[in-house]
This record gives C-alpha cells, structure tokens and sequence, in this order.
C-alpha cells in the first residue's frame, strides 16, 4: 500500500474514526486518574499517560497485525469486530472506575494499566483497517490518541449532539470486519468476484446498523419504562 494513494488515505481515516469512537472512555479514565494529583502534576501525568498510552496501544497493535496473518485468525477477529460494532450502537455504559493512585508514578501504571485492559477492541479495529501496514497504525494512533485525550470533553459532547457519528462509527468497524472476514485464507476463495464482495460489505455493515439501531431503540423504550 503506497502512502498518499486512495487505499492508503482511506485506511487511515478508517482508523482515526476508529480511535475517536473507541478512545472517549480511555481519555474520560486519564482525566479521573489525573484529578487525583495536585493540579502541578496534572498536567505532566495526562502529557506521560498518553504518550505511554500511545506507545503501548502502538505496539500491541502491531502484534494483532502480525497475529492476523495467521490463517483462521482474520476470520475470528473479524467475527469480533462485528459483535464490537454492534456492540458500539448499544447504549453506552457509564464509566464505573475511581482510581485511587495518588502519587505520580501509581497514577501512571494506572492509566498504561486501564488502557490495555479497556483497549482490546480498539486494537482488533486499528489492526484489521490498517490491513498490515505497520506506518498506518503509528500515524493513525498518533494523530488520533492526542486528539481524543486533550479534546475528550468536545468529542463526547459532539458525539451526544451528534448521534450519527456513533453510527459512522460502527458502519466503518463493521465494514473493516467484513474486510477481514473476506481476506481469510479458508473464506477468500468463497469471495471471487467483486460483485460478491460488495454483496457481503453491504450485507454486514447493514445487519450491524439495522440491529443495533432495533436493539438501542428497545433499550432506550425500557428503560423509560421502568422510570
């Protein structure tokens, strides 16, 4: 994939959109952690927090990468990214975490800690739309983590203001997930044609908006319900 081509800038924005999505409950998490520092910490523990988040986020990307071309293994994650997609459209859960870190290095391990562990499906996404390319992932992390972390409050705020962003979102996962269920090695010789191709793009990426859009309206009705 040559930079500054179609394919090229298409995945990248693929993934930046991923990030933005995906990122906001990571970002609200560094702003807890660092609410328990004195406001001269603050700053300096969201500026090593992301960059460590960063670096993190990068190089275990890069080994979902690397573990994707594994035979079977595009198949699995893309059937994942799917249920990620879906799950995304859902109402969202309130974030239930209060760090009690209060010194500056614990507050630190606490954000690398929280981002691995809450990262997982952005990881899968980033890999499966950087499609191997390794740069793709270093300028798409980059460019994306900084904006999420230090604009978290404009991005959820856009987001609430903004539904279909969340339904952008999830069109573009689902559509990375069907990318890579096609590109297995047991399911690509199923897929020949482009016309087969688009059919099955098509069909997943609205089986995840159609359902999910149901579910979220469902949800939203019960809980009214119960009020």
């Amino acid at each position: 994939m040559d930079i500054m081509t179609t394919e090229f800038l298409t995945a990248l924005l693929s993934i930046i959109v991923i990030d933005l999505v995906l990122a906001g409950d990571n970002a609200l998490l560094i702003g807890l952690v660092a609410k328990n520092l004195p406001k001269k910490q603050q700053k300096k523990v969201i500026l090593i927090g992301t960059f460590g988040a960063i670096c993190v986020r990068v190089l275990l990307t890069l080994v979902a990468v690397r573990l994707l071309e594994i035979d079977g293994l595009l198949l699995v994650g893309g059937v994942l990214l799917v249920y990620i997609a879906y799950k995304l459209l859902l109402n969202e859960e309130e974030i239930d975490v209060k760090p009690s870190e209060k010194s500056f290095w614990g507050a630190v391990g606490t954000i690398l800690l929280a981002d691995i562990l809450m990262g997982v499906d952005n990881i899968i996404g980033v890999a499966g739309a950087a499609h191997g390319n390794f740069l793709l992932v270093v300028i798409g992390l980059f460019i994306s983590i900084p904006i999420v972390v230090w604009g978290s409050t404009i991005v959820i705020k856009l987001i609430e203001l903004f539904p279909f962003i969340i339904y952008m979102g999830a069109g573009i996962l689902a559509w990375t997930a069907s990318k890579m269920i096609m590109k297995d090695a047991y399911v690509a010789p199923f897929f020949q044609s482009h016309v087969s191709m688009f059919s099955f793009e098509l069909l997943v990426v609205a089986t995840v908006l159609f359902t999910g859009y149901i579910t979220r309206h469902r949800l939203q009705k019960a809980k009214v319900a119960t009020r």
